[in-house]
């Protein structure tokens, strides 16, 4: 019987980004992995930098030092699209607004919502807070407002704010004539907290 060769077809996995993206979310340097694993901080640099390839026991120690799963570094990156006749219609605050959710619903870690609002469409005269760390709001036409309990900020075309979802707010557009549009980035996503 002849034995057929076969072809690994590629090139070796790059782990390397993944491992050092796994390190830095967790404030580790290099140094404490190393001295947790009992490697070399070089050693450790190398592998981020995908110069070498770990044996299966040195990769299973280094994820077990970072809380890792090992198949985490070997699975393709999801990729989500939300094409934009497709992004669902959400109510997420106020009145006057059509707000449609760019981001999969799945997704816990950020929502992004384009928000068009007509003409004195608003949050409501009540202040609302997000069960989130962070909100941030692009206006990409028109004027938004958006009413703090000490202050009100103007927001116009291309102007960003950033502010804690959980410091009570509203928004409204002042304008009582023209449609305004707005990309709202909410971090984490309000319903996975």
């Amino acid at each position: 019987m002849k034995s057929v060769p076969i072809d690994a077809g590629g090139q070796e996995p790059r782990i390397g980004a993944r491992l050092r993206d796994a390190r830095q979310r967790q404030g580790l340097t290099i140094d404490q992995v190393a001295q947790s694993t009992g490697l070399t901080k070089g050693f450790i640099s190398r592998i981020e930098r995908d110069v070498t390839s770990p044996s299966v026991s040195t990769l299973v120690t280094v994820c077990a030092a970072l809380s890792l799963p090992v198949g985490e570094l070997f699975t393709a990156p999801k990729n989500d699209v939300v094409r934009a006749g497709d992004a669902p219609k959400i109510q997420l605050t106020g009145q006057g607004a059509d707000e449609r959710l760019l981001t999969p619903r799945g997704q816990g870690r950020v929502q992004l919502i384009r928000s068009v609002t007509g003409p004195g469409a608003t949050g409501g005269d009540e202040l609302y807070t997000l069960n989130c760390e962070v909100e941030v709001v692009h206006v990409l036409r028109g004027t938004l407002q958006v009413r703090f309990s000490d202050s009100v900020v103007t927001l116009a075309e291309g102007d960003t704010l950033t502010f804690s979802g959980r410091e009570p707010h509203s928004w409204l557009n002042p304008d009582e004539t023209a449609t305004s549009e707005a990309l709202w980035v909410i971090a984490p996503a309000s319903w996975s907290t």
